[in-house]
């Protein structure tokens, strides 16, 4: 029996894997900071995570605790990391001691200390603008839109003669583009990771997460996925804001769909030195989303709040081309958008949760970071 120590595992994504892997027989061992703003102020373990799995509560960053967390250990899921492409526009150093910080005091670590793998959650945030069509059928990657054309209110992107651009998905070859502190974060632990994996013989695996969700999501986290700021604006019967026009694309995928790309990336040899973008291969629109979640949660009657404002560091459209982690690890999505939704709903049925999402707003504009 493999023992696999996940870093974050008691969060929405760990917690969820820690159940894929001792499913398939793992030993499985979490290390967890049960940081407040993930978990709220309570220090006990999370009910939800299962009681097989070893945690260790601890900052990724304490050396001494990370040694500890490695004894005996066959392979590594780092999935420590602060989340939230706004609040990382001005949480920059802390984002940037967490994330980069973190993966590099864990890299040291395992430079001394290799291990059979290391898979590491990186983010489709990184690519900023998706991949798009021009209207003669070239592929030329997203540009950032100027601060004159978001005051203007012109959304969508256009190419030099003002013709609009169409999104399509994007692949792993995409160069990066990297638009938030969160996103510049992402980049760098995925490439730490593959470069200290190549240097000292250890088979790391990056997967790039689209837009995840699922049961066990922060409901009390404004910098969370959407889905659950939706949830959470609906279950305190407040209306969901949505930035922009509301038809900005994205990839939304199961957080089972992802334990099972993950555990693949375990699992399958020709992953190793490997980038993977891990989503549904279906987009919708963020006006789409909020419907279907404020229908499935029975709220009809509260309409979305569309602000026609934009966040520094957003991006039009991006969705993924699975069609790599199809290919090599035989990555399959099996949750359909309405069963993922169905399940979430009944998930919320008890849940309580503060609704933060104005106040984080708030702290946007406050610093000049929405227009």
């Amino acid at each position: 029996m493999k023992k696999i120590l996940i870093t974050g595992g008691a969060g929405f994504i760990g917690s969820h894997l820690a159940d894929e892997l001792l499913g398939a027989g793992y030993d499985v061992r979490v290390l967890d900071s049960l940081s407040s703003q993930v978990h709220g102020p309570r220090t006990e373990p999370p009910e939800y995570l299962d009681r097989n799995a070893e945690l260790i509560v601890g900052d990724v960053r304490d050396e001494t605790i990370l040694k500890k967390s490695l004894r005996g250990v066959d392979a590594v899921y780092h999935f420590a990391a602060m989340v939230g492409v706004g609040q990382s526009m001005y949480e920059v150093a802390k984002y940037t001691s967490v994330n980069n910080g973190g993966t590099a005091v864990l890299l040291q670590a395992l430079i001394e200390k290799p291990v059979e793998r290391l898979v590491v959650a990186s983010s489709m945030s990184l690519y900023g603008e998706g991949l798009y069509r021009t209207p003669l059928g070239e592929f030329v990657p997203g540009h950032e839109r100027s601060i004159e054309q978001l005051k203007a209110r012109d959304w969508e992107l256009h190419d030099a003669d003002g013709n609009d651009l169409t999104p399509v998905a994007t692949p792993e070859n995409k160069v990066p583009a990297l638009a938030s502190i969160y996103a510049l974060s992402k980049y760098d632990q995925e490439r730490m990771s593959l470069i200290v994996g190549r240097a000292y013989q250890i088979p790391t695996v990056a997967l790039r997460f689209f837009n995840v969700y699922g049961t066990r999501q922060s409901l009390s986290n404004p910098y969370t996925g959407v889905m659950a700021i939706f949830a959470s604006r609906l279950l305190n019967n407040n209306a969901p804001l949505i930035f922009e026009d509301g038809l900005q694309q994205r990839d939304f995928v199961s957080v089972h769909d992802v334990a099972q790309g993950c555990r693949l990336a375990l699992e399958t040899k020709a992953a190793a030195g490997e980038v993977f973008n891990i989503g549904s291969g279906n987009h919708y629109t963020i006006s789409e989303l909020a419907r279907r979640i404020t229908k499935v949660m029975g709220k009809d009657y509260i309409e979305p709040e569309v602000t026609g404002k934009y966040r520094a560091g957003d991006i039009r459209h991006c969705f993924a081309d699975i069609s790599h982690a199809r290919r090599v690890l035989g990555y399959e999505p099996n949750v359909s958008l309405e069963d993922g939704l169905s399940e979430l709903v009944s998930w919320l049925e008890g849940q309580i949760a503060e609704d933060h999402a104005e106040q984080a707003s708030a702290e946007l504009s406050a610093r000049g970071l929405t227009v």
